[in-house]
């Protein structure tokens, strides 16, 4: 026993030695610090990695240790961050740590030191931090190149929003470098004389294919060169939303999600982020090809619960969603087909379709909707494999879009996609009554009637309306009706009836069948008359109200039209109810400015229509739309009247409630009822105001004599004044004048008076003053004698007188005269005006009377009007050499006398011609260019010396071409005639 004291205590006295060696060693040991620091570069993520290891580490011992580490920039003594790193630190083991710098790391050289702390509970406390390993310089400018001027970082790829340092480094010092953004210069903070650092906070996303940022170095004004980078700028990575799974058929379940915001840059700079369904119950995961779907298979081991997890990345970061579902919960049935519809009638129908069997006792649940004439219907029911549904209370002849959807009954999920059909239903006869009216008028014996109709709706038509049979019966003469057939769409007719009573009706019919009949009953009495009464309109229509119609009534009926327009065109009607006494017209046809008449009729229980009311209104009332024509009347020298009798009221867009008479006047000052007013164009004038829109007249009295007025009369409705025109001027006479006018008036009278006495008297004055000549050949002495080939022989002899001209009256070219001896036709000779032919005396020193002029006696001409005017103007003395005719008066008068006579015999019956001649005093002698060249005093001739007939069918020579005269004077040298 003392034995094992003494053993025990040898023991713990040995154990207690070696701790306490153990301890004086390991304190000897410690504090360890960290050797063999290596730093290494990633430029691409601007991060410093650090490896190191740990000396003087006991032999398979494992530490809990800490370090710290202090990172410096440009100097070691500038230190910009300090960190502290804890880890497990085995014997003979290489520590990692990253580092990732704001800073770009080629802008600046970075110093890392570190130094560490046993942070075990194997020791005691207190624990020494050790000593600091010596600096590490970093440093990656040496291999970026000799160019003068860089900006880093180079193609960096952050986030939208982040934060982000970017610098410039100038090899030049010299150098003013000036960098920019998108084009706006920034501002940076200096780091070294070579090194501007520039923070961009919140960067934005821009365009896809980066943001651009450059810096430009110049020297003075010369440019030494420029460098940019490409900022890239990713939208944020989004989870998905909306992420769910189904089947239709239990083979495969289809996921779909929201992917959000495409995170994709250009030039593949950043892709698309990338999807995965991971399972955690099988432990399977799959890489969709989809951005917003992915099928997943069923496997066959009757696994129905899921849980599955959505795995979002991209470059920059990562997200997920996951859920957890039943696999019978989520079953999203395929479409139904096969949807037709069977036993179709006017009011019924039958629907059938199918659904896609998934499962044995599957029960389905249907809806169907059914759409038409603006409702929509819908049912419900559950089916196995084949559903069928009745559909009942339907329109006929109305096209109905039937469709149905069908989901899981037993575990709703969702609704399938809608499959449907259209169909329509068949005819029906028409169902209700057309509603008629009708406008009567009064013509000698007979009524005329227009009757109108309203088309029947949809609902009641029961189908397309064909036609409309409208039977006229005379209710006076029950045997006698006549029957009209008026295709549709027409909704009117004209009849013409006799005055007795008819009882018409309108009946619409289809292809099925005929509609009840309208009756309404024409009276043989003509329509009362009533007073029509004035109505305001407002913005909703017009209110009308009546005197209830005393006895039974079954109705009342209100129509109404525009009061400028034929009624044909804007023809309506309303019917009101028995009890009612008062209606609202509203309509979007009525327009403002437009005048409408409202007739309001009883109807009584025989269906005939009592007058009750007129109305008339507008809806809105305007400002007359033109001024009347204004004329001035009895204009005196202190008065005048204006009238304007055929203007008209009825066309105005409003009411005429009177005139406004507006007159101006250089004394300005209002005559007594005239008011002073000012005009728009600020001018002012005088107003007198006429309340009676059917005076159309007035006098404007109390003027001064000669005196300059104006006037402008424009009508007035309640909406205001019509349009402004220019005054009309007048201008009142002097007061005498019309005493002037009163005597000069009587005056011209009575010389207009006797210049019509004159004028119906003048034949009477001819007889009396200058009657005619006799015609020779009226004369009766003609009657005793007796000629055998021309009945009308010249009563005078050639031989018998001495003609001092000869008048050759030629006839339009071509006539031909035919000779009764010799049957030789000649042609007359073309002249266009009578010529004259003057013999003069032979003798030269002829100391008789110079030659007369002589004229033609056209009273006793009886081809005056072939013939022309006898002007004969003196001749010269070389007159008888340039004709070169006969030398003595005595040859002349034997050729005319010879040609005469031969003419008598052959100029025909009836086409001689017979020219007087008159010889007149001789020309005075002032005249001249008709005087010889020794003239001698002639007596006066006063008297008509001789008078000759000439035949204007004398066969005389044509004259020549040298002829210039047109008549030759016979004279005698022994005789002067005048």
């Amino acid at each position: 026993m003392a034995l094992f004291a003494v053993f025990q205590t040898t023991f713990f006295l040995t154990l207690l030695s070696l701790r306490t060696y153990q301890s004086e060693v390991l304190a000897e040991r410690l504090p360890l610090t960290p050797v063999s620091l290596k730093v290494s570069t990633n430029s691409t993520r601007q991060s410093l990695h650090l490896q190191w290891t740990v000396h003087n580490l006991p032999y398979h011992q494992e530490l809990k240790m800490v370090f710290q580490i202090q990172i410096s920039r440009i100097e070691t003594s500038n230190v910009i961050w300090v960190g502290n790193y804890s880890t497990t630190v085995k014997w003979n083991q290489v520590l990692h740590w990253s580092w990732e710098s704001e800073l770009p790391l080629e802008c600046a050289t970075h110093f890392v030191r570190i130094k560490s702390l046993v942070d075990d509970a194997k020791f005691p406390e207190p624990n020494f931090w050790s000593n600091w390993s010596s600096w590490e310089e970093v440093s990656v400018q040496d291999s970026t190149g000799q160019d003068i001027l860089f900006v880093f970082p180079k193609d960096k790829l952050v986030e939208e929003g982040t934060n982000v340092t970017i610098c410039y480094v100038s090899r030049n010092i010299q150098n003013n470098v000036s960098c920019y953004l998108e084009g706006k210069q920034i501002h940076g903070e200096q780091l070294d004389p070579h090194v501007t650092a520039f923070n961009l906070n919140s960067v934005p996303f821009i365009r896809n294919k980066g943001t651009n940022i450059y810096c430009e170095a110049s020297q003075g004004n010369v440019s030494e060169g420029m460098k940019g980078i490409v900022l890239f700028v990713s939208k944020v990575l989004e989870e998905p939303k909306d992420f769910s799974c189904e089947t239709e058929d239990f083979k495969t379940l289809h996921c779909t999600w929201d992917p959000g915001t495409d995170t994709a840059l250009g030039w593949s700079k950043q892709p698309s982020q990338s999807y995965t369904l991971f399972e955690s119950f099988s432990g399977e995961k799959k890489l969709c090809t989809h951005k917003n779907w992915c099928n997943w298979q069923i496997t066959q081991d009757s696994q129905e619960t899921y849980n599955f997890t959505l795995i979002a990345e991209n470059y920059l970061r990562k997200r997920s969603v996951n859920i957890l579902f039943n696999l019978t919960h989520r079953v999203y049935l395929m479409n139904p087909f096969s949807v037709n519809f069977e036993n179709v009638n006017a009011t019924n129908a039958i629907m059938t379709w199918k659904v896609h069997s998934i499962r044995n006792n599957f029960t389905y649940l249907c809806q169907i909707e059914l759409h038409g004439e603006g409702k929509m219907m819908q049912y419900n029911v559950s089916i196995k494999v084949n559903g069928e549904y009745f559909l009942s209370e339907l329109e006929p002849a109305t096209e109905y879009m039937a469709r149905v959807r069908c989901a899981d009954a037993s575990h709703f999920w969702k609704w399938s996609e809608w499959s449907g059909q259209n169909f329509t239903t068949l005819e029906a006869a028409p169902s209700e009554a057309p509603d008629v009216w009708r406008i009567v008028s009064l013509e000698p014996g007979n009524h005329t009637v227009t009757l109108f109709w309203k088309p029947l709706s949809k609902l009641h038509a029961n189908g397309k309306i064909l036609f409309y049979n409208v039977v006229v019966e005379n209710l006076d003469k029950p045997s006698s009706s006549e029957l009209h057939s008026i295709p549709a769409p027409a909704n009117s007719t004209k009849l013409i009836l006799d005055r007795c009573s008819y009882q018409i009706c309108v009946i619409a019919n289809n292809s099925v069948g005929a509609s009840p009949a309208s009756v309404i009953v024409i009276s043989a009495d003509p329509e009362n008359k009533v007073e029509e009464e004035r109505i305001a309109g407002t913005e909703g229509g017009f209110s009308l109200s009546w005197k209830p119609q005393p006895g039974d009534v079954i109705g009342y009926v209100v129509d109404w039209c525009d009061h400028t327009q034929d009624v044909l065109g804007d023809f309506q009607w309303k019917n009101v109810g028995p009890n009612t006494t008062s209606t609202v017209i509203s309509t979007d046809a009525f327009r403002p400015g437009v005048r409408y008449d409202f007739r309001i009729y009883g109807l009584s229980t025989k269906r005939i229509a009592c007058l009750l009311e007129k109305k008339t209104g507008y809806s809105q009332e305007l400002a007359p739309s033109d001024n009347p024509h204004v004329l001035v009347d009895t204009l005196t020298s202190h008065s005048f009247t204006l009238s304007w009798k055929d203007y008209s009221t009825e066309s105005q867009p409003g009411f005429i409630q009177g005139y406004h008479v507006y007159l101006k006047s250089k004394a300005r000052q209002c005559h007594p009822r005239f008011e002073k007013a000012v005009l728009s164009d600020g001018s002012e004038c005088c107003k007198y105001k006429i309340d009676n829109p059917e005076e159309k007249a007035l006098i404007v009295d109390n003027l001064k004599p000669e005196s300059f007025y104006e006037f402008f009369i424009t009508p007035f409705t309640s909406a205001g004044e019509g349009p402004s025109a220019t005054f009309t001027k007048v201008t009142t006479p002097d007061e005498h004048s019309s005493m002037l006018i009163h005597i000069l008036l009587p005056m011209v009278f009575c010389v207009l008076l006797i210049m019509v006495m004159c004028y119906l008297k003048s034949q009477w004055i001819k007889e009396t003053c200058y009657p005619d000549i006799p015609d020779p050949y009226k004369s009766s002495i003609l009657s005793l004698i007796k000629f055998k080939e021309n009945p009308h022989l010249i009563i005078m002899n050639v031989s018998d007188c001495i003609p001092d001209a000869i008048e050759v009256v030629s006839k339009p070219e071509g006539t031909k005269i035919q000779f009764l001896g010799t049957r030789k036709s000649l042609t007359e000779t073309e002249l266009t005006k009578p010529n004259y032919l003057y013999l003069l005396p032979t003798e030269k020193n002829h100391s008789g009377p110079g030659p007369c002029i002589c004229f033609e006696n056209l009273t006793y001409n009886q081809a005056a009007s072939d013939s022309g005017s006898c002007g004969h103007v003196p001749v010269s003395p070389k007159a008888p050499s340039m004709l070169g005719l006969m030398t003595s008066p005595e040859n002349v008068l034997k050729a005319l006398e010879k040609n005469y006579m031969n003419s008598l015999g052959e100029i025909p019956a009836g086409e001689t011609s017979l020219n007087y001649v008159s010889q007149l005093a001789s020309p005075m002698f002032g005249d001249k260019d008709s005087l010889p060249t020794n003239p001698v005093e002639a007596p006066h001739c006063s008297e008509y010396k001789m008078q000759m007939a000439v035949s204007l069918r004398l066969a005389l020579p044509p004259p020549t071409e040298n002829s210039s005269l047109s008549s030759i004077t016979l004279l005698d040298p022994g005789e002067h005639y005048c």
